[in-house]
């Protein structure tokens, strides 16, 4: 079973998922990010692919991703950093990354890569639904890659549930349709976002990204779907500490508070 599937399916809820740029805070540090992450009880890693146009992100991520671009990070680096990745890491593992580099890689010899490296799912902001059903999805099929797409408040009903009919894995539940970025805490409007969706029953499980950074924000996404994706807390941590072990530390604490 492809480890996604296995993951929501061994654990329901208090799911904790992170993000970090490959390549930032330094280019060879994806590897001990991910081995430390994984040893510290994270569930699940999102490794961004990093990209000089970074429009649904936040200027953290945005400065990450740029950052990351000045030290040489490209996919077929990040690739080869993946290759013995699998030797002790058994959590399940995306890559986040926009069309532009993956189709300049070409999609089958990416599909085939993360094959090769483990990688067990994508998430591509910009891929147009159409094109995921008609083109990407039967060659990530192919591999066992489950392509995860996302929802915003603006997403209707319908799109929503024509996504849950073909999609597989997990639902990225957007939590604003803003970029991505910290925030203090979620206000009505995306609490009601939040309970329209859980009135749904969807097929598949949920996680919410985008603006968890405290104890607030945490409970109110586990509250509301199998769990949390947090990204540009810890890019921000990551750049500050240097290093995934003390930015883990930092990020835990504010997670009580």
């Amino acid at each position: 079973m492809n480890r996604i599937n296995q993951l929501f399916h061994d654990k329901k809820s208090n799911i904790l998922s992170l993000y970090f740029c490959a390549g930032h805070p330094s280019l060879e540090s994806a590897p001990s990010i991910i081995r430390t992450l994984a040893q510290r009880g994270i569930d699940m890693l999102e490794i961004g692919i990093p990209f000089s146009d970074p429009m649904a992100d936040g200027p953290v991520i945005q400065t990450a991703a740029t950052k990351a671009l000045r030290n040489g990070m490209s996919l077929r680096k990040l690739f080869e950093q993946l290759t013995d990745i699998r030797s002790d890491v058994h959590i399940p593992l995306l890559l986040m990354g926009y069309l532009n580099p993956i189709m300049h890689f070409g999609f089958e010899a990416f599909c085939q890569e993360c094959q090769r490296t483990g990688i067990d799912g994508m998430i591509i902001p910009d891929l147009p639904f159409k094109d995921y059903l008609e083109t990407y999805k039967p060659i990530a099929d192919r591999y066992d890659l489950r392509i995860i797409m996302l929802i915003t408040p603006e997403t209707s009903e319908a799109r929503i549930r024509f996504i849950d009919d073909h999609t597989d894995g997990f639902i990225y539940m957007v939590s604003s349709a803003a970029t991505t970025g910290a925030q203090q805490a979620f206000d009505q409007e995306k609490q009601d976002y939040f309970h329209r969706i859980n009135s749904m029953n969807l097929r598949n499980p949920r996680m919410i990204g985008f603006g968890i950074s405290n104890k607030q924000t945490l409970d109110s996404s586990l509250n509301n779907a199998a769990g949390a994706i947090i990204g540009s807390k810890f890019v921000t941590l990551l750049a500050e500490t240097g290093n995934a072990s003390d930015a883990a530390d930092v990020l835990f604490d504010a997670l009580q508070h």
